[in-house]
């Protein structure tokens, strides 16, 4: 998997997305849809429907990366949005955990020193913890 720099934001896309979206399509709904810049250097997630699929789109300083990941069998333990939100900020071992079929939601954060900046960005208090 690739190796992100501690300034690499990761943002999960709420809802469903059409798979059969390309380079363009995928961009057009980070900057559209997500509100982001595609060739920002952040991490974006997009899943389909059945939870089965999913793409990541990256760019890398040169070009836009998609990656893929299909399901044979199982689903995506997608995180579910607070409120109104269009999009998730995951850190990078949330992003680690859902790609290794974790559910998030039974996750729970040990107290950990986060500076106050990580915090924010990153949402480390936003995992259920019921």
């Amino acid at each position: 998997m690739f190796g992100f720099g501690a300034a690499t934001r990761i943002y999960l896309a709420v809802g469903a997305t059409d798979m059969r979206k390309g380079f363009e399509g995928l961009y057009g709904l980070v900057r559209d849809r997500l509100q982001c810049q595609p060739l920002s250097g952040h991490v974006f997630l997009f899943c389909n429907a059945q939870r089965n699929r999913l793409k990541l789109l990256v760019w890398d300083g040169s070009g836009l990366w998609i990656c893929a990941k299909k399901l044979p069998k199982g689903r995506f333990r997608w995180p579910q949005p607070r409120g109104g939100e269009l999009k998730v900020v995951l850190s990078q071992e949330e992003l680690a955990m859902l790609l290794g079929g974790i559910d998030l939601s039974q996750a729970r954060h040990r107290p950990w020193y986060r500076s106050q900046i990580d915090s924010d960005e990153v949402g480390a208090d936003r995992i259920n913890t019921a």
